[in-house]
């Protein structure tokens, strides 16, 4: 399946639509958290057990971009796409079966497996394309897109919560919830399949650079690079840090205030992983797009600095005042986003555009390892905390500190990046017979 070719005067303002239908879609997974009490109380899981869907969705999401990075780049966003929504959707309907006959191991490989798979691919499917036909704001283009996985939860949060309570938070209403899902998503994301183009030249801009000037290195090479793996420490280290909070966003809420005289309800959590979206979804294209014009490797400072301090003062004060525990934690779901906004852009000015999509795949495989590694570090802490007698915040102080410290590594993982040495170029001959070969391919 290749994408149709945008014909004479085809606006690229046509195009971040397209992409932000599968990514608004995807998305969802960042309101799983939402389905965690019910699922605890449904099926007598603990909170680590509860987290095993997501945490296998991100890892999975991880693996399919790395894999299939190279193949996106060659079927074209039409395919990925598509493969995305077979994947995501049907993870829904494994799920509901699983949630309505009781069998919590189908929840895990239909959420988590098969719809990580969908994640993960539907995740890098439109990255290389916005590049080609933004190649004179990649920062803002991805940003755009990136917007909507972020912005996912805040229309899936409320929605899940709703059909939570008019279904019921038994299993039977678990399931009907997860189908309703499933189908939802389908519609919706059959939109981007059906609008995406690619661009009829390398140049799709009058007045933008050419998508294969300057620096180009392959993703072969590009994994042998000490910049890619700065970069992949990096964004582990940042996602680590932001997911979790957000896997765990609404009982954390519910936990910190517990004890005080103004105790946090199931619907104010909910809103407040709405809200945690929204900032997610800000961060994408605000923090993004100001990359462009303060470059990539402040904006990364900003990322893992402010962020370490903002853990600082929840870890100190969150639980004497809800705002600026609220505050704090929107601006590090801000940082979040706008962290997987800006790196495919931080890529292209490191690596070129030339199979930046595979290269981007690859790159993921810190998502993955954050996916494990961010939401075990709070569950399995707070299980302990609580079997220790402890309640309230202190079930969640020590995993700050640890996320301070992952914030403090990435920080110094970005002030070693350098510019890619020239052994790693592709030479201007190679490169453009390479691009002459994946035209037709994407024609």
């Amino acid at each position: 399946m290749s994408p149709p070719v945008a014909p004479p005067g085809w606006s690229r303002w046509l195009v971040p639509p397209a992409a932000l239908s599968v990514h608004l879609s995807i998305g969802q997974a960042y309101a799983w958290s939402v389905f965690k009490p019910p699922l605890e109380s449904a099926l007598g899981l603990s909170g680590t057990q509860s987290a095993l869907p997501f945490q296998l969705g991100i890892v999975m999401l991880g693996l399919s971009a790395a894999f299939g990075g190279t193949l996106v780049e060659r079927k074209g966003p039409r395919w990925a796409m598509t493969v995305a929504l077979v994947c995501f959707s049907s993870g829904f309907l494994l799920s509901a079966l699983g949630a309505a006959t009781e069998q919590y191991w189908l929840i895990v490989l239909g959420y988590g497996f098969v719809g990580g798979i969908g994640l993960g691919i539907g995740y890098i499917s439109p990255v290389s394309t916005l590049i080609k036909w933004f190649p004179d704001r990649p920062g803002m283009a991805t940003g755009i897109a990136i917007m909507g996985f972020g912005g996912g939860a805040l229309i899936a949060s409320p929605w899940s919560a709703q059909m939570l309570e008019s279904f019921g938070s038994d299993h039977s209403g678990i399931a009907l919830a997860f189908l309703v899902h499933g189908l939802s998503y389908a519609v919706f994301m059959l939109l981007g399949v059906l609008l995406v183009r690619v661009p009829r030249t390398e140049k799709p801009v009058a007045d933008g650079p050419s998508v294969v000037e300057g620096v180009q290195v392959s993703a072969r090479n590009a994994v042998r690079t000490p910049q890619f793996w700065c970069l992949w420490v990096v964004l582990c280290m940042n996602v680590s840090a932001g997911i979790g909070i957000l896997e765990k966003a609404a009982p954390m809420i519910t936990d910190f205030f517990a004890d005080t005289s103004t105790p946090v309800s199931v619907t104010a959590a909910a809103g407040f992983v709405a809200l945690l979206s929204a900032a997610n979804m800000a961060g994408r294209i605000g923090w993004s797009s100001t990359s462009d014009l303060i470059g990539r490797k402040n904006i990364y400072r900003v990322y893992l600095g402010a962020g370490a301090l903002m853990y600082l003062l929840i870890a100190l004060f969150g639980d004497s005042s809800k705002p600026l525990f609220i505050l704090c934690a929107l601006v590090i779901l801000s940082f979040y986003g706008g962290g997987f906004a800006t790196i495919p852009a931080y890529l292209k000015d490191l690596f070129g555009t030339y199979q930046v999509g595979a290269i981007h795949g690859r790159l993921l495989t810190a998502w993955s390892t954050a996916g494990v590694l961010g939401p075990l570090i709070v569950n399995w802490i707070a299980d302990r905390q609580e079997e220790a007698g402890r309640h309230g915040a202190s079930l969640y102080g020590l995993s700050f500190v640890i996320m301070i410290g992952l914030l403090v590594v990435g920080f110094v993982a970005n002030e070693l990046v350098r510019p890619v040495h020239p052994r790693h170029h592709l030479s201007a001959p190679r490169e453009a017979a390479d691009v002459r070969r994946q035209q037709p391919e994407s024609a």
